[in-house]
Order: structure tokens, then sequence, then C-alpha cells
């Protein structure tokens, strides 16, 4: 009934009790979970576990707020996209959250990553997972000018404005919420989340951050995508079986996947 469309299962949160997260996913009735790469040393991590289940897929990125990490090369993102079960590049955007904590406020060097993930979507034809946190004006201005509008993809965990979302929908991209649309505070969210067209938005936890209510300050796990799912179909004053399967389906449709 639900994906889990952005998570982070290969960390060592679950290392101990990965059986039971993969179980309470089925109890859950969560068919597929996207695991997403963050960076370059630990993504052998992503690749032994979808090619350990097949429900799990993957995706090849540096997430932009990483400063002292190794950089990605077009190349290189090209090349580990081709595996099969790697279905997007990124996690990539752009974080301007708290510049001045930053090793160096300059973020060019930010901006050089972001472009080089869009540049290697287009070469390797694979949808874009998108960060975005105070930065939209930047985000959408790189986005039009690299022509993500060729591959298209997602805003993950979205908490930005309508007015951002219309914009990147005309993009070809997908809006994901995360457990952040429960909070009670997240009123504007919310309200953007019931405007926004059913066949163009996706769920997801991005575990284990971010547990939606009720489970709220706990380790989040992509079973729990189904509060996230529950709580959008009641915004959207739909069946839990509609946003479910309407999800489902456009998970597939954004990735490209052969629905099962």
């Amino acid at each position: 009934m639900f994906i889990d469309s952005h998570c982070h299962i290969n960390y060592s949160e679950f290392s101990h009790r990965f059986p039971a997260v993969l179980d309470n996913m089925a109890m859950a009735k969560v068919t597929h979970a996207l695991c997403i790469g963050v960076d370059i040393p630990n993504f052998y991590q992503i690749k032994q576990l979808i090619e350990s289940y097949d429900h799990l897929y993957g995706s090849v990125g540096v997430h932009p707020d990483f400063e002292d990490t190794p950089e990605p090369t077009i190349e290189y993102l090209v090349q580990e996209a081709q595996h099969p079960k790697i279905i997007a590049i990124g996690e990539t955007g752009l974080d301007y959250f708290q510049v001045e904590k930053k090793v160096s406020t300059n973020l060019d060097w930010q901006r050089d990553r972001f472009r080089i993930h869009i540049r290697a979507a287009i070469a390797a034809n694979k949808p874009l997972i998108i960060h975005v946190r105070e930065a939209a004006e930047d985000t959408l201005a790189i986005l039009k000018e690299e022509g993500a509008e060729k591959v298209g993809g997602v805003i993950h965990c979205f908490t930005e404005t309508y007015e951002f979302a219309t914009e990147v929908l005309k993009l070809g991209f997908y809006v994901s919420f995360s457990g952040i649309v429960t909070f009670k505070s997240a009123k504007a969210l919310q309200d953007t989340c019931r405007l926004l067209p059913l066949d163009r938005i996706l769920i997801e936890t991005d575990s284990p951050f971010l547990a939606p209510n009720p489970h709220r300050g706990k380790i989040n796990e992509p079973a729990w995508v189904s509060h996230v799912g529950a709580f959008v179909a009641d915004l959207k004053n739909i069946s839990v079986e509609v946003l479910g399967a309407q999800t489902s389906s456009n998970f597939f449709n954004c990735f490209r996947l052969a629905k099962p």
C-alpha cells in the first residue's frame, strides 16, 4: 500500500535490528523503500542492501551539507548509476541553514556540487533527489539553468512554499512529504499539501530522522511512512487506500520503474 521514497536504513541506528525493521515494514504494508546515498565512503552499504533485498532500491550522491567528504565527479556518479537498482542521483541540492556554522560562508562549493549532480543525472538519464533548506531561489535557478527538467525527480522532505512547489512541478518534479507534515506547527505545509495535485506527491520517512506523530522524538523507520500516508489522506479528504495506491504509482512513475 505504501512506499517510503526516502530513507537512510544503512545508518548505524538500524544495524542491530535490521530484520525487525523489514518485518515492521511488511506489517505496515510498506512494500518498497528507497535508501539514499549521501557520501562516497559509505555508498557500498547501500549497494549491499539493494543487492540483498528485492524491495529495496538505492540512489547515489553526496549530501549538500557534507563538507569534509570526497567530492563526486560526473563520471563517478554516472558509472554507479548504471547499477539496475540505483534508480536516482542524489541526495543533492542546497542547504543554507545556519550558514555561519559552516566551515566556509562562501557556498560556491555547494552550488558547484549541485550542478555536478544535475549534469550526471542528465548523462545517466536518472531522476534527481533534491534537498532544499533555506535556498529555494538558488535551487530553482540552478535547476532551470542546468536543464533539470530533462530528467525530473523529487523535492524530498518538502518544507517550502506552495509557490515554490508549483514552479518545480512545472519542471517535472514531484514533491515528497515527510513526518514534518504531521507536526502541529506545520500548518502552512499542511495547507500546501492540501493544494497540490495527488498525482504529483510522494511520502517518505527520511528515517532515522523526523519521526511522524505519534512517534515524534523517536528513531524513525520506514514502517512509519504509513502514519505520513494516513495524515496526508486525511488532509486531502480521501481514503488511506486511495492515497497509498496513488503515491505508490507516483513513485514508480517518478523513478521510471515497472510497476510490480
